[in-house]
């Protein structure tokens, strides 16, 4: 096998390979991209079994073929050498006629690197995806719904159909929901307009956070969900994805009908304060409080061996005074994704669920439970 690259673009390419292989054992053939060279193009193929990434870029092919290269040195290789036209070559061994090497050089320079091969016969088979039924959806939306979710699925592997996000098809609308059994991120948005129903599936974060640094800002990418498997493809790029087994929540138990307080704050005043309180936050537990009054909103970090922070904010309110224990990465994690000038807080009593939302309301929320006070 022999054929000529752009050293930019094998880079772009190889780059999303390397996020999906989540080995490094030289040893392992999951630790190799699988390189098949052949109708002027070169085709990628990685994979950890649970994550399938396939990809295609133009070339020029002076002898097809294919083969397995250690995914990290290659890129380690390409990173090294400066721009420009590079020659791939896969020739025997001179010192063993059963090890079979690859050459790597750049056109016209006196750099040259050799690579073992590693044989494409135990790299695993992908499920095809290229009859499965596609519905075409909003990139944009989907990133959006995404970047809503991913951070609140469960670390606890234990609880494994709590450890992705859970999407499903009510309507015309995408619901996608997660939870680690302490709080609750849910967005929906009408984007299933003629779409065939679809079984409802709970999706690995890492799939959807690839698709979240990948996807393109603009136009449409196509989403299957059949056979236990999830598939997204856009542009040059297809991946799939193995589903979660197990039965997700009952979400919607989860989520107040309705709370009997609110109040507003502006997001700007909130992501200063938090960021200087959290300097004397116990990262272990992670405990502030929320303390509401009549205009002010009061965020007091728990008393540590460090010390403690407090900080006063305007806040729209009226009421009685009333003081709830909150996670801090709880509020500072959703606090990245809502664009609005004014967040909105309501809650009914102190050890009750506690949701958090846009002010003008979206279509996103989430639901804190409040922890015990110290």
């Amino acid at each position: 096998m022999k054929f000529i690259f752009d050293r930019d673009t094998m880079i772009k390419e190889v780059s999303i390979a390397q996020e999906i292989i989540s080995t490094k054992n030289t040893g392992s053939i999951l630790s190799n991209i699988l390189i098949i060279a052949s109708d002027n193009k070169l085709t990628i193929k990685a994979t950890d079994i649970k994550v399938n990434f396939e990809t295609s870029v133009p070339v020029q092919i002076v002898e097809e073929g294919m083969t397995t290269i250690y995914c990290d040195k290659f890129m380690g290789i390409l990173n090294s050498l400066p721009s420009g036209e590079i020659e791939f070559n896969q020739e025997k061994s001179e010192n063993d006629e059963q090890s079979v090497n690859v050459v790597i050089r750049p056109v016209g320079k006196k750099i040259k690197f050799q690579m073992k091969s590693m044989s494409q016969e135990k790299f695993p088979e992908f499920y095809s995806a290229d009859t499965v039924p596609y519905f075409e959806v909003s990139s944009k939306d989907i990133k959006e719904m995404i970047s809503q979710t991913s951070f609140a699925v469960s670390e606890d592997e234990t609880r494994y159909f709590m450890n992705g996000v859970f999407f499903e098809k009510r309507d015309d609308n995408l619901n996608m929901v997660a939870t680690d059994g302490r709080r609750l991120s849910f967005v929906s948005k009408q984007i299933l307009a003629g779409v065939n129903s679809f079984p409802s599936a709970i999706v690995h974060p890492k799939i959807l956070n690839i698709i979240l640094r990948h996807a393109p800002d603009e136009g449409n990418i196509f989403v299957a969900v059949v056979d236990k498997m999830i598939f997204f493809t856009f542009g040059n790029y297809k991946f799939g994805a193995v589903l979660l087994e197990g039965q997700f929540p009952n979400y919607e138990r989860v989520i107040p009908e309705n709370q009997l307080y609110s109040f507003k704050v502006q997001r700007t005043d909130l992501v200063d304060a938090l960021k200087r309180v959290a300097l004397m936050v116990d990262k272990k537990a992670g405990r502030i409080y929320f303390t509401v009054s009549d205009g002010a909103l009061k965020i007091t970090s728990s008393q540590s061996e460090m010390g403690s922070a407090d900080e006063e904010i305007p806040c729209q309110y009226a009421g009685q005074t009333y003081s709830i224990a909150l996670n801090f990465r709880y509020i500072e994690e959703p606090l990245r994704g809502i664009k609005s000038e004014q967040v909105m807080f309501e809650f009914t009593e102190e050890m009750k669920a506690v949701t958090m939302r846009p002010d003008p309301a979206e279509d996103y929320f989430h639901i804190i439970m409040p922890m015990q006070r110290e």
